[in-house]
């Protein structure tokens, strides 16, 4: 999940740290034994891509979260187009895969804050929450909540606890389901990510996923998308206040197309490459951030991309295994590099 919305598979084991340049003939991979330690969004405006995706990759998927609803008030969860698709939730089933939505939402500034805020409306959007978690053969749910992240200082503490309750309240809720709980949440570093109750959120739910991504974003200067040492210090803060066991890093599969005074464009891994081959431009991966990047001419501007790709997540993969994690999320499913999966499970792109 970006912040064009609002953002996954095997263990980590032992990685190159940086495989070789595009055209270098690759050494053999390393055998690895198959395990499901990943999972991957599903994004709902290209679905049959994303499912067709994550049933080739079925091995080391143990949860897909399809993309499919929306908050739109406290009493409202709408479903996506597309959605509530029971051959796609019935074919992840057979693969072995658990089907855990997201609900996402993108109120109105203030909108969110006031129904965390609000007992009662809180309590009415839990209910609202559950009746979406019984509306198909689903495993569990994932809340996506964003737009409280920048709630200004006189506020938040308030904000961020009222969501807490409601996190904690709904996880309480569906274990007596039997069904999971899981929640996303923005890295935590200095000043950023304050909004979320970390450990709060990590004793009630199964699964908190970081959404490591958009260091560089696309209201900001050109940039990486996450680096090994952001990642060396969101890591260091979140596994010392949530169980290392409920930690899911959520990797880019995707970049941002900058340009001086000009819209900032989205672009797959995909998207990026084919751009890059198309305007010629030569492959670079930066040795610091582990992520490449090249420049190109449009229309008499000069645009800058900065993406992920499979050699990149090579490079980052040891700061996760220092950290002792083990879980990885993708966002999403039909974005990738598919030389990520290789990486993922302990290969060479």
């Amino acid at each position: 999940m970006n912040t064009t919305l609002p953002a996954l598979l095997l263990a980590l084991g032992a990685v190159a740290a940086v495989p070789p340049a595009p055209g270098a003939v690759p050494a053999a991979p390393e055998a690895a034994p198959t395990a499901r330690t990943s999972s991957a969004w599903l994004p709902y405006w290209d679905q049959e891509t994303g499912y067709r995706d994550a049933l080739a990759h079925a091995d080391q998927l143990h949860t897909v979260s399809p993309f499919w609803y929306r908050a739109r008030a406290a009493d409202r969860v709408d479903p996506h187009d597309g959605a509530e698709d029971t051959r796609i939730v019935d074919g992840l089933h057979k693969a072995g895969i658990k089907v855990v939505p997201t609900v996402m939402e993108t109120l109105p500034a203030g909108v969110l804050a006031a129904i965390l805020t609000d007992p009662k409306r809180r309590a009415t959007h839990l209910r609202t929450l559950l009746a979406v978690a019984e509306r198909g053969d689903y495993d569990g749910l994932e809340l996506d909540y964003e737009t409280i992240a920048p709630t200004p200082d006189p506020a938040y503490r308030k904000v961020r606890a009222g969501y807490a309750a409601l996190v904690t309240d709904l996880c309480a809720a569906l274990h007596t389901k039997r069904k999971t709980c899981a929640v996303a949440v923005t890295p935590q570093t200095g000043g950023s990510g304050r909004i979320w109750d970390y450990p709060a959120l990590g004793r009630a739910a199964d699964r908190v996923r970081l959404m490591a991504y958009n260091l560089h974003w696309e209201g900001g200067r050109p940039g990486p998308l996450s680096t090994p040492r952001w990642y060396d210090r969101i890591l260091a803060h979140a596994t010392a206040v949530i169980p290392r066991a409920k930690i899911e890093t959520a990797l880019p599969a995707y970049g941002w197309d900058w340009t001086p005074g000009g819209p900032t464009r989205h672009v797959t891994w995909k998207e990026a490459e084919a751009l890059r081959e198309r305007t010629g431009a030569p492959y670079r991966l930066d040795p610091d951030a582990g992520s490449p990047h090249f420049s190109y001419e449009d229309q008499g501007r000069r645009r800058t991309v900065w993406y992920q790709d499979a050699r990149g997540v090579a490079a980052h993969l040891p700061v996760l295994r220092k950290h002792g994690i083990t879980r990885t999320g993708l966002w999403a499913l039909g974005f990738e590099d598919p030389g990520v999966w290789k990486v993922l499970a302990g290969g060479r792109p």
